[in-house]
């Protein structure tokens, strides 16, 4: 595949970085629609993701600097490489520093938690879907060998040094199947959001999804560097897809129907 889109002399453009960049824009995007569909203050939702946006991704960098300080230190010039690692360790301490500014931000704002999590649900999707696209084409979260014929084959140099792809044999396109798993997800979402029965069906829904999508996933990536628990009969991942699961579960139970609240007067209110 193409770690690479482009390069200009010694400034590369990583496939990656683009993708995840373009399904980010996406996203953001969208929420300004689901915001709506939820009965979300928009600015407060746009606020909201733009801080865990940067949270989670200067945070998870630090974190990086920090782990890896003692050979930074030999060599400061690898630096420059730290955006091109991508690790599913890595992307649990990002959202987890995301969750963490998040939620101060939504109570200080007295936002809903149920609805905008509903609202950021869809788009979140989404923006998942184009980061596995990003993923496929960087050679990241590689598949098992396989001989079938879907097998997909890495030459790149980039993709053996950037995520430790395995070169010239084929490989499970397990990060095509988890791309289009995230798109049909996040469509279902967004058709059922407004008709949702309660406030956070839309967002458990997400996450019971999104836990039997890592779990059964992993077993077709390559199991280098995932955690192995029990033996090695599952890994990290599928230990917090379970417990993603587990929250989707909560709030998808049945719970008292809220007060109805009064019809808002404008559109304008959404904004304020």
């Amino acid at each position: 595949m193409h770690p690479v889109l482009l390069h200009f002399g010694p400034v590369f453009i990583p496939a990656y970085g683009v993708m995840t960049a373009l399904g980010l824009l996406l996203a953001l995007g969208l929420i300004l629609r689901t915001a709506r569909i939820a009965r979300v203050a928009v600015n407060d939702l746009w606020n909201l993701c733009i801080l865990a946006l940067f949270v989670a991704l200067i945070g998870s960098r630090l974190v990086l600097i920090l782990v890896n300080w003692t050979v930074l230190r030999s060599h400061p010039a690898w630096l420059l490489g730290l955006a091109m690692v991508h690790h599913p360790l890595l992307a649990g301490v990002a959202s987890l520093l995301a969750l963490a500014a998040a939620l101060p931000y939504a109570l200080h704002r007295r936002m809903p938690l149920a609805s905008t999590a509903d609202a950021i649900a869809a788009p979140l999707a989404l923006g998942l879907a184009f980061e596995q696209f990003g993923a496929l084409l960087a050679g990241s979260g590689f598949g098992t060998e396989t001989s079938a014929r879907l097998g997909i084959v890495y030459t790149s140099p980039l993709a053996a040094r950037w995520s430790g792809t395995p070169l010239g044999v084929p490989l499970q396109p397990v990060q095509l199947y988890t791309a289009l798993a995230w798109l049909t997800l996040s469509l279902a979402l967004l058709v059922w959001l407004p008709s949702r029965r309660q406030q956070g069906d839309v967002a458990g829904l997400c996450l019971v999804s999104a836990g039997a999508l890592v779990f059964f996933t992993e077993f077709l990536r390559d199991t280098e560097g995932r955690g192995a628990v029990f033996g090695g009969a599952i890994d990290g991942p599928q230990i917090a897809a379970i417990a993603l699961v587990l929250a989707g579960a909560i709030l998808l139970r049945a719970r008292p129907a809220a007060t109805p609240q009064p019809a808002m007067q404008d559109s304008e209110a959404l904004h304020d």
